[in-house]
């Protein structure tokens, strides 16, 4: 057993009926690891998918794990906790693997030295037909990092595509389960990994495909969210180098108050961001986008600020 694949879902069966398959047909021996799906307590049918799908297969290729798991760092700890493989791989219920992936993270592993963790290329697509074009058109890919680029910072440790050495997981405590809502609790991991001595390697070559295209109004409650976890690891790491990163700067809090005062300006803003599903990249409803994403996520920001210094909200 070289490797133990932790997912942690709720209610995402349309999903996992396609992303378990390709996890299941990798290019490595099928008895060299496991997958470990830790589920909080799904009512669309998951249970009876996952278990079902394990009866089919040998015994321990396919562990369910039910719980009331408090957010997806409860649900991974559950599942780092059931692994028996040194190495654990972290990716979601909404994202398929490519063929070798498995074979590509335990590559860089075998490679290098012992407190190493794995980074691979995740790519977004909006639809089965998108992931299929992009599986097998590689020149269609638009992978956020360039392929020789051999580390990352803990600003880029996502665990959709990211394995680590189990022991390096017991030492720093795995994730913190004080996150419980949108965001960060995987960064803020990779921050203590860093900080234990773990070096954070890039592996072009170990891709998958993230399949969850969000609409602009849901985007927009996950970017509010995400900044309420950006204070929360601020708060449990005052480091100038966690305010940078996360755009928690005096710099980005003034532009926040100047877009809130400026209110036609800013809802200019919101309404070309939401007047298109998917907008081209550099074009103004695009640019838009991620101002109003920004925009919110600074109000997390500041919501939680306030809250933590006990004002009124």
């Amino acid at each position: 057993m070289q490797l133990s694949v932790v997912i942690p879902t709720y209610n995402r069966l349309d999903s996992l009926r396609e992303v378990l398959p390709t996890l299941l047909a990798q290019t490595v021996d099928a008895s060299s690891y496991e997958i470990i799906v830790a589920d909080s307590h799904s009512t669309d049918g998951t249970p009876e998918y996952v278990r079902s799908l394990a009866q089919s297969l040998d015994p321990g290729r396919l562990i369910y794990r039910p719980g009331a798991y408090s957010g997806r760092a409860a649900a991974r700890n559950a599942g780092i906790a059931a692994a028996t493989a040194p190495i654990v791989l972290f990716t979601d219920s909404d994202i398929l693997a490519s063929k070798d992936l498995l074979e590509s993270h335990v590559r860089v592993h075998e490679a290098c030295a012992p407190n190493v963790a794995v980074v691979g290329c995740e790519l977004q697509v909006v639809s089965l037909d998108d992931y299929r074009a992009q599986r097998d058109n590689p020149e269609l890919r638009k992978p956020l990092h360039p392929a020789n680029r051999s580390r990352v910072s803990w600003l880029y440790f996502l665990t959709g595509n990211a394995s680590v050495r189990r022991d390096d997981l017991d030492a720093v405590g795995g994730f913190d389960e004080s996150f419980t809502g949108y965001g960060h609790e995987d960064l803020e991991l990779g921050y203590r990994l860093e900080k234990h001595g773990v070096e954070l390697r890039y592996e072009a070559r170990a891709v998958n495909f993230h399949w969850h295209p969000v609409p602009y109004e849901e985007q927009v409650g996950r970017s509010e969210l995400a900044g309420v976890s950006t204070v929360r690891f601020y708060r449990k790491h005052p480091d100038v180098e966690v305010m940078a990163k996360l755009g928690m700067t005096p710099v980005s809090l003034a532009l926040h108050s100047f877009l809130r005062a400026a209110t036609p300006i800013r809802n200019a803003i919101e309404r070309a961001g939401a007047s298109q599903a998917t907008p081209k990249k550099n074009t103004w409803p695009y640019i838009a986008r991620q101002i109003a994403y920004q925009y919110h996520y600074v109000s997390g920001v500041k919501r939680a600020l306030r809250e933590t210094n006990g004002a009124k909200t």
